[in-house]
């Protein structure tokens, strides 16, 4: 990118929390905050104190399927940036008092989850959308499995996963891709080993119902349906599916719900691809004595949009939104290197640009309502956090 002055740069590893035993639960997060606590050669101030020095942006980030590392800095500073991201990810120190330090933050981030009901609603939902599976879990860990993780559980699992068949480097910006590459080598060598972990797919059936009793002055809900993983075919008309449901201010839900009712401020839909398996979901935020109503009306559109799909109207708008949306996240040198490393970590390749937008303009009304009907007519989960008893849901 020769007219942006940044560089980011990020490595991507494929292990996530939905990879750790239940003892372990919260590990993958816990690695996230420990690499930056210090290597052998830094502390955790210095690594803070040298990008400072420069303007730059260290940060991290765990899902349920990978954990990324990256670091956004001028261009003239990428040895630097280089220099840092290569040592946090091959020689952190686990020093026992910084990982004391760390399990308090971690169990601090915790609490907050619970004092934050519109994000604690998705992991009841995820929960009761995937029952005694790994990717049911909450990725931060639980409060009892992160007060007994010893430092030398963490350093082996780091030993066993953080390992170069398991990793994808990725950058952009005003760099030289073989000077990068040179750098890389310089930093870390040509080390080979380690493999991505093996999954085991849910197979227990979605629960019907759960709910969170809080009182809170919004009831929070969200509704999941069972969805392709993110290797199937049919998830470029489930993306144009989303957009139509909730995923725009145009969206049959923001229209009714928000526009036309005035029911509630925050409401829209999304998707969770995973590996084998994948979610829709839809998330409103509303009073507690309109909740009911509200959800009444999710499944009224749910089901008409099953049994009728879109309108020509519904699929052009779509289409260009999302066309428009990946060209406009271009502009950026951190939403491109997470592009490239998000695919090539995912998918083993990283589709150009023009191959997306034409599979997204290739998206057709039948395609579309053949996975309206199969994803938004199949049985849906409810998930409820707010001043409630589940009899109140059913």
């Amino acid at each position: 990118m020769p007219d942006v002055r940044s560089v980011t740069a990020g490595f991507w590893v494929g292990t996530g929390s939905r990879d750790e035993d239940s003892p372990l639960s919260g590990a993958s997060h816990f690695l996230e905050h420990l690499l930056f606590k210090g290597t052998a050669s830094r502390s955790a101030r210095e690594i803070a104190e040298a990008v400072d020095a420069v303007g730059g942006d260290l940060n991290a980030f765990t899902t349920k399927e990978f954990t990324a590392f990256y670091v956004r800095v001028l261009s003239d500073a990428l040895d630097l940036g280089l220099d840092i991201l290569c040592d946090i990810i091959s020689a952190p120190a686990f020093r026992p008092d910084e990982v004391e330090a760390e399990r308090q933050v971690i169990l601090e981030e915790i609490l907050l989850r619970e004092d934050e009901p519109a994000d604690l609603v998705h992991e009841v939902l995820c929960d009761a959308l995937f029952p005694d599976h790994p990717l049911g879990r909450e990725v931060l860990g639980l409060e009892e499995t992160v007060k007994a993780m010893e430092t030398g559980a963490i350093r082996d699992f780091f030993a066993h996963h953080y390992r170069p068949a398991n990793m994808v480097f990725a950058a952009a910006g005003d760099l030289d891709h073989d000077q990068v590459v040179a750098g890389l080598v310089e930093r870390l060598g040509e080390g080979a080993g380690g493999a991505a972990p093996e999954r085991e797919r849910p197979s227990r059936p979605p629960r019907s119902i759960a709910v969170v009793r809080r009182q809170t002055e919004q009831a929070h809900v969200a509704i999941g349906l069972p969805a392709p993983d993110r290797h199937a075919p049919q998830r470029w008309a489930l993306a144009v599916l989303n957009h139509a449901l909730g995923g725009g201010l145009s969206s049959r839900l923001f229209q009714e719900i928000r526009e036309r009712r005035g029911l509630a401020y925050s409401v829209y839909s999304y998707r969770t691809a995973y590996d084998d398996t994948g979610a829709l979901v839809v998330y409103a935020g509303t009073s507690p004595e309109r909740a009911a109503e509200v959800v009444d009306l999710i499944g009224i559109e749910l089901s008409r949009m099953a049994e009728t799909g879109l309108t020509p109207r519904e699929l052009s708008v779509a289409r260009g939104h999302l066309r428009g949306d990946l060209a406009l996240s271009l502009e950026d040198s951190a939403a491109r290197m997470s592009r490239i490393g998000r695919s090539l970590l995912l998918h083993s390749e990283v589709l150009a640009v023009e191959e997306i937008a034409a599979r997204i303009e290739s998206v057709t009304l039948d395609q579309v309502g053949e996975i309206a009907g199969a994803v938004l007519g199949a049985p849906r989960t409810l998930a409820v956090v707010g001043p409630f008893d589940q009899s109140d849901f059913t």
